[in-house]
Formats: C-alpha cells, structure tokens, sequence
C-alpha cells in the first residue's frame, strides 16, 4: 500500500478582505487566487471590516446590555436586577443582525462577476456568521449573557435562514467563526457563564450546524483572536482545535466542508502539530485548511507545511485570521505564498 501523502491543494480566504467594496474585493482575489479557491467572501468591507465590532450597535432597543468592551476594551461585572435582564430580552427579542442584509447584497454581486468569467464556475459564495457565543461572550454585559445569548442566537439563525432561501444552495458555503471558544477553553481572557465549558461550545456549534441545510456547503474557521495582530494566547499546540473538531465531526448530524486552523509564525516544530495526528484518523472527507501563510516569510511557510505534513494527510493553506487590518502591500505577499506553497484544486 502506498505511504505517499496527498499534496498541499487550496487556499482558504478566512474572511475579511480590505477593499472599497464587494466588487472590488472579488475582481482582485479571484484571478488571484481562483484556480486554489473553492470559495471566495465578499470580503466584509464597510461596518464590518472590525470583524463583529458592528453588532455592538444592533442593540440599539436596550443599549445597557453592551459592555465597555464595546467602548474601551475593558469588561465590567456590574450586578442587574432580574426585572431589567427581562425587560432587556423582550426589547431585543426579533432583533436584526443584518449579516443577511450584507449577503443578499453582495450576491447579485458574485452572480455577475461568475457570469462575467471573473470568478471561476466552480468557486461558491462564502458567507461567515460569528457563533452567538463570539459575540455575547466579550461584547454583553455579565448579568444579561444568559438571557441576551438565546436572544442573539435566534437572530442570527434568522438571518442565516434567509441567506439561505435567496443563495442557491448549490452556490453557498456557510462558515462559523468561532475565536472565544478558544478563549473559554484556554482558561483566558473571558469567563464562562455555563458549566462544563466544552459540552456548552459542543452543544452551541451542534444547534448552528443543525441549521444549515444539508445541500450548503459549512465550515469552521478556529482563530485565537487577531486584535492589533495578537493572540489572546499563544497556543501551546493544536491540542484544544484537535480535540474540539474531533467532537464536532462526531457528533454533528451533517457534513463539514472544512475546518481551519492557526499556525503561529514561531511554530514550525512537531509538538505543535503532535496534536493533530488523531484528527487525521476521524477527518474522513472534511478538507483541512492551515493558516502557515504569514507575510515575506516563504520559507518559514514551507517549514510550517514540512511539520504539519509528518501528521496531516493533505491539507490546503490559509492565514491565521481574516484580512481586514491588512495592507495592500501585506496581501500581495501573502498571495504570492499562497500561490507558491499549494497546488490547483481544478
């Protein structure tokens, strides 16, 4: 039986793009990258280029329940009495996100632009939602999380729901932005307001995944925060990503598309990695992307590719997180590496 390992095939755009608009963003990086591409974002130009930074202001009907987070970076534990957390569920309940508004007004968008040639046919639109917890995690206030959360669930699966009935299924990928996972799990930086951490992110991530219709493509994009281009932690290898993406592919009730991973520019060694072995072994058909592409850094790229293929049977590459910070200077290394570190995936 054949040893050889699968090549290093795809490119995986975590999210953000800096650009005017969706347009722009989409005529540079599909013939950029579109022959390693199986999906491509819009790019989250505009409001939401600080990732979920905008959502803070969707709570306009009760504007006490978001934190200083919001404001200044720092978290308050202010006590609420129960007849204000109530009165704060019932003003915000049908609140909107308008990640919908933002999809179904970049898709005629695509639509042209992949009728036009400029994006190949077999790329498909990517659409990413932050998990509730992303969000209610940092951004609420500590005595209302419990009620604001379910509020805040149901409306982002609101808004999927309608991404999806104006998307084509077989033109949508759905992806779950999941950084305060990692955070919760790591022990830093925000404390849980539930028992048993990872059953709680493990039944949340179950309940999105149950809301995405079979015939969409879905994947998770695992981050460790990228605020000023820090972590909230330095990872001490992929143990924490390994064990949470073996849970969800045994537990979810439909496929994952992919699962994307940081990899700190100072990792290129085997413990690192070590972790990912036993995620080889259940990945079944779920495309694993790493994000080892850092900037005017090729050779630590292949490094970081060397090491991650001791463990890993093919996989495609990405950057740690998303673009949105990111100079123009910046993104032109990082596709040239990309370019150069992966294969075609037609």
């Amino acid at each position: 039986m054949s040893t050889e390992k699968a090549p290093i095939k795809g490119v995986l755009l975590v999210g953000s793009v800096p650009g005017t608009d969706t347009e722009d963003v989409l005529r540079r990086m599909a013939p950029a990258l579109g022959s390693r591409l199986k999906y491509i974002p819009d790019g989250e130009t505009g409001q939401r280029n600080y990732f979920i930074g905008w959502q803070m202001y969707k709570f306009g009907a009760f504007p006490e329940v978001v934190s200083q987070f919001g404001q200044n970076g720092k978290f308050e534990d202010t006590p609420v009495p129960e007849e204000k957390i109530k009165e704060a569920s019932d003003k915000l309940e049908g609140m909107d996100t308008d990640y919908d508004t933002a999809a179904i007004e970049s898709w005629p968008v695509f639509k042209k632009l992949k009728k036009e040639g400029v994006i190949p046919k077999h790329v498909k639109f990517q659409v990413c939602l932050p998990s509730p917890l992303t969000f209610v995690s940092p951004f609420i206030v500590g005595d209302y999380k419990t009620a604001i959360e379910p509020v805040y669930e149901r409306a982002i699966l609101r808004a999927l729901d309608n991404i999806i009935k104006t998307v084509p299924k077989e033109e949508l990928a759905i992806q779950w932005d999941v950084p305060i996972e990692f955070a919760l799990l790591e022990g830093v930086w925000v404390q849980p307001w539930f028992s048993d951490v990872k059953q709680g992110i493990l039944d949340r991530w179950l309940r999105l995944t149950a809301a995405v219709d079979s015939a969409v493509d879905m994947g998770f994009h695992f981050c460790y925060g990228d605020i000023g281009h820090q972590h909230f932690t330095q990872p001490k290898d992929t143990g924490f990503m390994a064990d949470m993406a073996k849970e969800l592919l045994s537990n979810v009730g439909r496929r994952v598309d992919y699962i994307h991973l940081p990899v700190p520019k100072d990792r290129d060694d085997a413990a690192y990695f070590a972790p990912l072995k036993d995620l080889q072994a259940v990945r079944g058909e779920t495309d694993i992307y790493l994000g080892l592409v850092h900037t005017d850094d090729l050779e630590g790229s292949q490094r970081r590719i060397k090491a991650a293929s001791e463990v890993l049977d093919g996989f495609g590459v990405g950057t740690e997180c998303g673009w949105g910070r990111t100079s123009h200077e910046e993104i032109t290394s990082i596709v040239q590496i990309s370019n150069a570190v992966s294969g075609e995936i037609i």
